[in-house]
């Protein structure tokens, strides 16, 4: 459950700003979409391939030397 204090003479603003963005960094909203309509077992794993699919590229671009500017 994700929750936000507010702040001593904190704007409303601020805080839902704050909300969102937790709620965004939990993964919460995320989620919500996925379940709000019905993914086939096919396209769920071809979804999850390409997310590793891009995980693991950018590992390995992480991993090298930086690139040569000349």
């Amino acid at each position: 459950m994700t929750t936000v204090i507010l702040k001593p003479d904190e704007p409303l603003d601020v805080a839902l700003r704050r909300f969102r963005r937790s709620i965004q960094h939990t993964g919460l909203i995320q989620e919500l979409r996925a379940r709000t309509a019905y993914e086939k077992p096919t396209t769920e794993r071809k979804r999850k391939k390409a997310a590793a699919v891009t995980r693991l590229r950018k590992q390995i671009r992480r991993s090298l030397p930086p690139r040569k500017l000349y």
